[in-house]
């Protein structure tokens, strides 16, 4: 169980961060969003202009979009698992985090993990993999495989914004993918 003094006092005090240049520019810090007692943390990049507005966790077309697919194997986002990103402000125009500014918000996503603790995380796009378990490999290549670590199950896949601009279910095709992968994950998911 979380210690929901601590994870408030985490959360306010990230609210409050100013130590990159993202702070400048950002409308909310966006903290998070599900069940910080669920066994399951999603890992996304960063938010963009519906999170920034709204100060929550892949709540644009992204996240419907992840909402979706989660649902489609059973899974519901806001009970089933705890969703925040790499970095925690807007980059402008959606950019990819620069290497200074994830180094700079990783304590703060260390720490909603140290609180939370995760059986499994599931790394949305290649950023959150590379950014947090320093995997190079092309998520094409590492995704749907297991990579443990720290008495943690993590979950590569394909970053829903990548599912939107690739929309066929046909088999082989990154919706389908993205299907299996989701099923492995319900199934780990199920047997803790």
């Amino acid at each position: 169980m979380v210690n929901q003094t601590k994870f408030k006092v985490l959360e306010k005090k990230c609210t409050a961060c100013f130590k990159c240049s993202l702070s400048s520019t950002r409308k909310n810090v966006v903290f998070g969003r599900g069940n910080p007692n669920a066994e399951m943390f999603v890992i996304g990049e960063g938010p963009g202009q519906q999170e920034d507005e709204q100060g929550l966790a892949f709540v644009g077309r992204a996240g419907k979009m992840l909402d979706t697919a989660f649902s489609a194997v059973g899974l519901d986002t806001n009970k089933d698992c705890y969703i925040s990103n790499i970095v925690k402000c807007r980059p402008p125009n959606n950019r990819k985090p620069l290497q200074s500014e994830v180094s700079e918000c990783i304590p703060w996503l260390n720490e909603q993990i140290k609180l939370v603790k995760p059986k499994i995380i599931v790394l949305a796009g290649s950023t959150a993999t590379e950014s947090f378990l320093g995997v190079k490999e092309p998520i094409s290549k590492i995704r749907g495989r297991w990579i443990e670590k720290d008495n943690i199950k993590y979950m590569p896949i394909f970053h829903p914004s990548y599912l939107l601009r690739n929309p066929s279910k046909e088999k082989g095709k990154p919706k389908w993918l993205t299907w299996q992968d989701l099923k492995k994950i319900k199934k780990e998911l199920s047997s803790i």
